[in-house]
């Protein structure tokens, strides 16, 4: 009898370390971001088009800025060379074939060689004006979606803990599990929101410092070009 007693307590200890080394050997399950996405709820809609549209933007205006400075390396200096030598059929020809926004500022001031500087300045001015514009086009929408994208993912949130509250409040009864649960997926809007709200912004102002160094490439070769027929002789 006491055999059989030992047997059994021997038996139960075991099915019981078995069940405990079960629970701690058995996989815990992961928490992944791109499934979290997919419980965040519609506002995870206009976000996704958001993200989606700063991608777009940047890798547009970064593509368009980039080939706006690729052949301007040494335009001034063949520039500087065609018109001491006197040939400004072959400077204009130069810039025609160039195609950047300084060679077009450049056209407009040959164009008006013979009038006086001031006219020419004038005219470079504007030109100036209008090929920055170019180049500014849509970068503000970043600006725009790196503060919309914040504030609409925080909007996700309240929605979602004002749905978890309501149905607390059919059941008549707080649920830690249902609560928390519901929380940690509604939240996942504040955290895309924030994500895409920072990266907008670094692209944002990534995208204005390469337009200014543009500006001052463009203000510097003006001022030169300006002296140049300035020069006696011109």
């Amino acid at each position: 009898m006491i055999t059989l007693l030992i047997q059994d307590t021997t038996q139960a200890l075991q099915d019981t370390a078995n069940v405990l080394n079960q629970a701690v050997t058995q996989p815990q399950p992961q928490l992944r971001f791109i499934d979290l996405l997919f419980k965040g709820g519609w506002v995870m809609v206009p976000l996704a088009f958001l993200a989606f549209l700063a991608l777009f933007i940047f890798v547009e205006r970064y593509l368009t800025i980039k080939k706006a400075t690729k052949d301007e390396a040494n335009l001034m200096g063949q520039i500087r060379s065609y018109i001491q030598s006197g040939n400004l059929d072959g400077a204009m020809s130069l810039l025609r074939n160039n195609n950047s926004p300084l060679s077009r500022m450049l056209q407009k001031g040959l164009k008006r060689i013979g009038r006086p500087i001031k006219d020419i300045e004038g005219a470079i001015e504007n030109v100036g004006k209008l090929e920055v514009s170019k180049l500014e086009k849509n970068i503000s929408i970043l600006g725009i979606v790196a503060g919309i994208a914040p504030m609409l993912g925080f909007v996700g949130t309240i929605v979602g803990v004002i749905t978890i509250f309501h149905q607390v409040s059919i059941k008549g009864a707080i649920e830690i599990g249902t609560i928390s649960g519901g929380l940690y997926t509604k939240m996942i809007t504040s955290a895309t929101g924030l994500i895409i709200g920072i990266i907008a912004y670094v692209l944002y102002h990534i995208l204005n410092i390469m337009v200014e160094k543009i500006i001052l490439k463009m203000e510097t070769d003006a001022i030169d070009f300006i002296d140049l027929l300035e020069e006696p002789g011109k």
